[in-house]
């Protein structure tokens, strides 16, 4: 990849009527009424310079030539916005290949994602940081306002609305690009390497592609949930006499009538205890009722119809490097990552269900269908749809972080389960129990004990992790599972060895400063300037930004820690590791890289991707196209940085995005 010789840092202002946090930054940008109020960039190290484009001043040409000039590199934080937003602007689609993006940098580095979080972690001074005013500032000119008779019924503020305001809008618009272009210098030396940039404007053109949504579907199945809860919510009120049976106070009240029993939640939790303390056909009645209005079977829906852009497309939906300590991405606007998966028990035929909600008949769907809100909520992944003309194929990676995990910690048997095809929860229970375990077949029964094992134990998990899978539901006692525990680690003694020498190799790298490595994984630990850097078998590295092996917080002893932010609170704060957990970051981020080696090898081949989701692939391609044989085999192929590796992938061809 050819460095340039040049860098423009670019951040930008703009208006919409469209609410960014609720539409997605592409359907803001689509909006008729998207507009670009403030540009402010700085060429290489030189001086900000501000063009105030409400006040009739125009881009210079020198800029705009340097937008599509490839020895001119642009950068902004969360520089898709900046990109798209300039396409917009100017008419002329801008190459993701020439620009970079501060944000993504700061999340290799394990930094916070957000400028001010980022500037505040690392320390920089008020002239060099993000200007905390700015968000009074944008929520007073980049969004609509509330017509009052103060502001003369106005619904949005402009500059002459107050002068004084505007002034420390331009303001803050510069500052932003002092405050990215230093955070830009100070991590630039653990700039992703060529493959990683490559894979980043893959991942910009999936994102400005999207996916079709089919809007005559979607709107229907609001209509049809919307009709099915009135139903219900007049049943109910039948039922109970209640005027709101949606009111928990109301339902307390109406319980300790009915059935004597004082309530004192109706959380989740707490709803399977309160039906088994009911005694009347009514009070049981009415909780199935209220447990059918609790279910929400049309947020994914609601989602897909707000954020799809005038060409039909549902827009960004991934963030590359979501997931700072592995890399993996994260979900955004319809949040792929978490469809419902339909039931084939109890759907057995998806396609006739679909077209009744297409069609509009909700009298036909009820009839059939007792569940409407489930059947909507089984339906959502199939309102995702492709071109005109075209299918989907759908490929995915078969058990990729059992393999992965295998293959770092070179367990034979497991390996060679998968080289022959074999079952891995069979395989796994037969280790176990030490007697032959077929699915379906002799000894069956085990292959479940060994499915929960294999997803709750290989990063170094006991007895809760075991209950969080769903063991104690089974029926499993505290004692099977202790067993269950120790019969796991005894049969895969390298995983257990690779949790321990990962967190001593670690460990001694924080203490000593100098590179260690890990000799199971091969993997290869650096300290540099505090970050704590582990290196993947892909030649990507993971940071553990400001490492201390210190008193730990939560046990006797001591324990390596580094800063980040908690996925429970979303605070920057300090967290701390362990060898399990080191094993899951390293074993999650190789097979991240196993995709992005995927990607890129069905993006050079010619494929539309236009969906990733965890470890499958969506593509759009002509019917009667290639088939998906050819992109399974693609994925199956043998890596290069990853010899021995047993990769394998299946896939099926639909005519609108479903599970097989």
């Amino acid at each position: 990849m050819k460095t340039p010789s040049h860098e423009c840092s670019i951040d930008l202002e703009t208006y919409s009527a469209a609410d960014i946090k609720s539409v997605g930054s592409f359907r803001y940008i689509d909006d008729p009424t998207f507009e670009v109020m403030l540009l402010s960039f700085a060429w290489d190290d030189e001086p900000v310079e501000l063009i105030d484009l409400t006040a009739g001043e125009k881009i210079p040409k020198d800029f705009l030539d340097a937008l599509t000039h490839p020895d001119v590199g642009k950068t902004a934080w969360n520089c898709a916005f900046e990109r798209s937003g300039l396409w917009k602007h100017t008419g002329i689609y801008l190459p993701p290949e020439q620009w970079y993006d501060s944000m993504i940098l700061a999340a290799v580095c394990g930094l916070p994602m957000s400028l001010g979080g980022a500037g505040k972690a690392l320390g920089l001074p008020e002239d060099a940081a993000k200007d905390k005013a700015g968000k009074a500032l944008i929520k007073y000119f980049c969004s609509p306002c509330k017509p009052t008779k103060v502001n003369g019924g106005r619904t949005r503020n402009l500059p002459e609305h107050d002068p004084e305001k505007w002034q420390e809008f331009r303001s803050y618009n510069m500052q932003d690009v002092v405050a990215e272009r230093t955070i830009r210098r100070m991590l630039q030396r653990w700039s992703p390497d060529e493959t990683e940039h490559k894979f980043w404007c893959l991942d910009a053109r999936i994102n400005e592609k999207g996916m079709g949504v089919d809007l005559q579907m979607v709107r229907h199945a609001i209509d049809f949930d919307a009709r099915y809860k009135a139903d219900l919510t007049q049943q109910a009120v039948a039922l109970t006499g209640m005027e709101n049976p949606n009111s928990v106070s109301q339902i307390k009240t109406w319980l300790l009538d009915q059935e004597g029993i004082a309530v004192p939640s109706l959380n989740k939790k707490a709803v399977a205890d309160v039906v088994a303390q009911l005694s009347t056909d009514k009070a049981k009645d009415f909780m199935a009722l209220r447990s059918r209005l609790a279910k929400s079977s049309t947020k994914k829906y609601e989602a897909m119809e707000r954020t799809a852009c005038s060409d039909g497309h549902t827009k960004g939906c991934f963030q590359f490097y979501g997931a700072s300590r592995t890399g993996r991405f994260a979900g955004r606007n319809v949040q792929l990552q978490n469809l419902t998966k339909h039931d084939p028990d109890s759907m057995p035929d998806l396609d006739w269900a679909r077209q009744l909600v297409r069609a509009g008949d909700y009298e036909g769907l009820e009839q059939i269908y007792d569940d409407v809100s489930g059947t909507l909520s089984a339906l959502v992944r199939t309102a995702l749809i492709p071109e005109p003309g075209h299918q989907f194929l759908v490929a995915d990676f078969s058990a990729i972080e059992a393999r992965v995990l295998a293959w770092l910690a070179q367990q034979q048997w497991r390996l060679d389960t998968f080289e022959q095809g074999g079952d891995i929860y069979c395989a796994s229970a037969s280790q176990m129990f030490k007697v032959p375990v077929v699915k379906h077949g002799e000894n069956g029964h085990l292959r479940q004990k060994g499915k929960v094992a294999e997803l709750a134990l290989g990063y170094g998990g006991g007895v809760n992790a075991l209950k969080a899978f769903g063991a104690d539901k089974m029926g499993m006692t505290d004692e099977e599972m202790v067993n269950t525990v120790d019969l796991w680690r005894e049969a895969s003694p390298r995983i257990c060895d690779l949790w321990r020498t990962l967190e001593r190799a670690a460990v001694r790298c924080v203490v000593k400063r100098t590179p260690t490595h890990d000799p199971i994984s091969k993997t290869r630990f650096d300290f540099e300037h505090g970050i704590l850097w582990m290196t993947l078998p892909s030649g990507r590295r993971i940071a553990y930004f400001a490492a201390e092996y210190g008193e730990s917080r939560w046990k006797k002893g001591k324990a390596l820690s580094y800063m980040g932010v908690d996925q429970k609170t979303k605070k920057w704060c300090r967290l701390e590791t362990w060898g399990g957990k080191l094993t899951e970051n390293l074993t999650q981020a190789t097979a991240r890289d196993c995709l992005r080696e995927s990607m890129l090898a069905l993006a050079e081949a010619g494929f539309d991707i236009r969906a990733h989701v965890h470890d499958e692939v969506i593509i759009t391609e002509p019917v009667g196209g290639r088939c998906v044989e050819e992109v399974a085999a693609l994925m199956g192929r043998p890596i290069p940085w990853a010899p021995g590796l047993p990769l394998r992938a299946d896939g099926y061809a639909c005519p609108y995005y479903m599970k097989d």
